[in-house]
């Protein structure tokens, strides 16, 4: 399993640039609200990875079939 980071850059004209690494599903969602807190700020905007949308470790998917009345 990957290590979980947050990666926060300061680019020079003052905004702030975090991308999380070896995290899966909305577990990411939880580290930019911490970092919103700590710097009293708000994300302006957003761009999700392909891992936002990955199952997150030790957890299942199920595939459900409906079956109709034929």
């Amino acid at each position: 399993m990957a290590q979980k980071q947050l990666v926060v850059s300061i680019r020079k004209d003052g905004t702030v640039h975090a991308e999380t690494v070896g995290m899966k599903g909305q577990e990411c969602l939880d580290y930019f609200a911490v970092l919103e807190d700590l710097l009293d700020a708000e994300v302006a905007s957003s761009t999700y990875t392909d891992d936002y949308t990955a199952v997150p470790d030790g957890q299942a998917t199920a595939a459900v079939q409906t079956v109709g009345d034929d």
